[in-house]
């Protein structure tokens, strides 16, 4: 049986014929129903594509779902959940990204947690997008709960091959992460070596504070850049509209 592109998934790619992507990344354990109303307005005003609701510690249960539906209430945009396991699962959200963390040690993060949340993403009628999640230096947070191997910055052929397998796996997206407050992006080079073998839109994300940064990745090849941090730590949102704006004039430049 053909598996159908669902309406986000297809979303995606018919936004991604006009121009890059940018998407924002809420995380549950670090900001308030309100805040996350706030921050999803803000995100439609200033053109942001998409807004991903998840994290590595604590994005789960009635926390998540409180975040999701203060988003869905606030904004238009679609919301894809970013799940740190099977737990970050809710069905106020669109989509999920049916994330497999490739380059971790443990098969608990590349396989198991996906069977232990498979049947409720079903359940909840929850459109599944397959995506390979591949963690590159340093990692941060998300590299050492997912007990993953990241990947040398100086070594892009390697991430090059871990892409490639996600793509012959079946995975529709690559996601290149730095960790969320990386020191730095991913670098450009690597970013550039992966986007020439892969025929899959390239997702970018952690250490990408300005419009710079977000230009530069974009020019490598990325097709999507996620921020996070950037936003979250900005001490008003009218801080956090200028950090977007300059973010967004970096993507879509």
């Amino acid at each position: 049986m053909f598996v159908k592109i669902g309406r986000v998934e297809r979303y995606i790619h018919e936004k991604l014929e006009e121009n890059k992507l940018h998407f924002v990344l809420i995380d549950p354990d670090d900001t308030s129903p309100d805040e996350a109303s706030k921050i999803a307005k803000l995100c439609e005003e200033v053109g942001v594509d998409a807004i991903m609701v998840g994290g590595s510690t604590g994005a789960e249960g009635n926390i998540l779902d409180e975040v999701v539906r203060a988003i869905k209430e606030s904004s238009s945009l679609p919301v894809i959940l970013f799940p740190g396991s099977h737990g970050g699962i809710s069905k106020y959200a669109d989509a999920i990204f049916f994330m497999s963390l490739l380059n971790s040690r443990n098969p608990f993060f590349i396989t198991g947690a996906q069977a232990l949340g498979a049947f409720t993403v079903k359940k909840f009628g929850l459109e599944p997008i397959p995506m390979a999640y591949i963690i590159i230096e340093p990692g941060e947070t998300v590299g050492w709960v997912g007990d993953a191997k990241p990947i040398p910055r100086h070594k892009p052929k390697i991430a090059a091959a871990y892409a490639l397998a996600g793509q012959y796996l079946g995975m529709r997206l690559i996601y290149l992460e730095a960790g969320s407050g990386a020191p730095e992006p991913v670098p450009p080079e690597m970013v550039r070596v992966v986007k020439s073998a892969i025929d899959v839109p390239l997702i970018v994300g952690g250490g990408i504070r300005n419009g710079n940064q977000a230009r530069e990745l974009v020019k490598a090849g990325a097709d999507i850049i996620v921020t996070g941090t950037a936003i979250e730590s900005a001490k008003s949102i009218e801080e956090a509209k200028v950090r977007l704006k300059h973010l967004r004039e970096g993507i879509k430049a």
